[in-house]
């Protein structure tokens, strides 16, 4: 087929890629346990339910304005008023189809042919090839799993090129878990103003950091860098709103109107229906999120310990998001397997455990585990994982 050039820059999402597989198994008959998907197993808080049954009642199905309500606009401004002490005005707030869609926004407004876009390894798969899609060249800086994958300033700021034209922040980091101290954004910041470019910080995952560390990076851009910094987020993780798909950028009138023109002429308003069930989430009731936090704090530890149990695995505690990030080259070499991307197939297949493998995070030798999900599953994958390394390690002992 005569496709566009760009479609050949990016390859299907890795983690999309693992949600459809599990599902076509289960269609099937078979008992997956889906350890791959970044959703949360909680249902949305009630309250936000009812004002999205509010707003059906009130037949607010129409349009609304592009780039979002009022209303939601200045919940959000308001969110990071009382969280962060920052202070945006609604014109500098756009409301989008999820996180996802305010990055690739900003992707398209910020990068011409031939710019840069430094960004830190592992990532999210779409950061890099939301940037190849405008025409523009990642770099990606790498992490380390010898300090806990943390994010440093020094080697983000010696990446900056006379073509650099943003850097993208992602903190708590997916898939690592990491996150960068108040220290190092505000040197990544102090270096971007001198240089003249932008800083996105994706905080999709701000709400669940389990330490009680400094992790003010609003402010930080706020006051060092006003006009060229964009905030990120979403209701998507903090509030198990998923499939509501409403998230936001945040930042200066003017890329935040760019991001407007461009939504305009693309998708346009987000659900009205889930506008209105985000200002619920935003303005109502905070406690859920912290009930949900408490949670996955326990399952962290939980599937941590029991994963580690087979020596073959090493793996740093995330700090934040929910995931794990193992490194698996000894169980996959044990097991007969060359990538941790033939691991993960063959243990979706075999065992009907679905992993997402590295290879798609920019790290090979290791994949992704989402505790994402109630402690049984937990506990019936990870024992599942390890009796498939058993049983492949010992068939191929056997064959020499």
């Amino acid at each position: 087929m005569n496709f566009a050039q760009r479609m050949g820059r990016i390859v299907p999402s890795p983690t999309l890629k693992v949600t459809a597989e599990a599902d076509k198994l289960r269609r099937q008959g078979i008992d997956v346990v889906d350890l791959g998907a970044g959703e949360p197993d909680f249902g949305t808080p009630e309250h936000v339910n009812v004002a999205a049954h509010a707003a059906i009642d009130a037949h607010f199905t129409k349009y609304t304005p592009s780039a979002g309500i009022l209303e939601l606009r200045e919940a959000i401004a308001g969110r990071y008023r009382e969280d962060y002490g920052v202070s945006y005005a609604a014109d500098e707030v756009i409301a989008t189809a999820g996180g996802k869609q305010a990055l690739y926004n900003l992707a398209m407004v910020l990068c011409d042919d031939g710019d840069e876009v430094i960004t830190h390894g592992p990532f999210w798969p779409s950061i890099p090839d939301q940037i190849k899609l405008a025409g523009g060249t990642p770099v990606i800086v790498p992490a380390h799993r010898e300090d806990g994958f943390t994010i440093h300033a020094d080697p983000i700021i010696h990446a900056i090129t006379p073509r650099t034209k943003a850097i993208i922040i992602n903190s708590p980091c997916n898939p690592t878990g990491a996150l960068i101290t108040e220290e190092a954004m505000t040197a990544i910041a102090d270096a971007a103003a001198r240089a003249g470019i932008w800083v996105i910080a994706d905080l999709t995952y701000e709400k669940l950091i389990y330490d009680p560390v400094p992790h003010n990076l609003p402010r930080i851009l706020s006051e060092r860098l006003r006009d060229r910094a964009i905030l990120c987020g979403a209701t998507s993780k903090a509030y198990a709103m998923t499939g509501w798909r409403c998230g936001w950028a945040v930042g200066p009138k003017a890329v935040i109107a760019a991001c407007n023109a461009l939504q305009g002429h693309s998708t346009s308003n987000v659900s009205s229906i889930a506008q209105k069930a985000a200002v619920a989430a935003l303005t109502g009731p905070q406690d859920g999120v912290t009930a949900m936090l408490e949670e996955y704090r326990v399952r962290r530890d939980l599937v941590w310990e029991w994963l580690l149990e087979d020596p073959r695995f090493e793996c740093v505690k995330p700090r934040g998001a929910f995931y794990l990030f193992p490194y698996a080259a000894e169980a996959v070499a044990a097991c007969g397997l060359r990538t941790t991307a033939e691991f993960a197939e063959a243990l979706l297949q075999e065992a009907h455990v679905a992993l997402t493998a590295g290879e798609g995070f920019d790290a090979p030798g290791y994949f992704r585990l989402s505790y994402a999900t109630s402690r049984e599953q937990l506990r019936e994958g990870v024992t599942r994982i390890h009796e498939f390394v058993h049983t492949r390690a010992r068939a191929a002992a056997a064959r020499g």
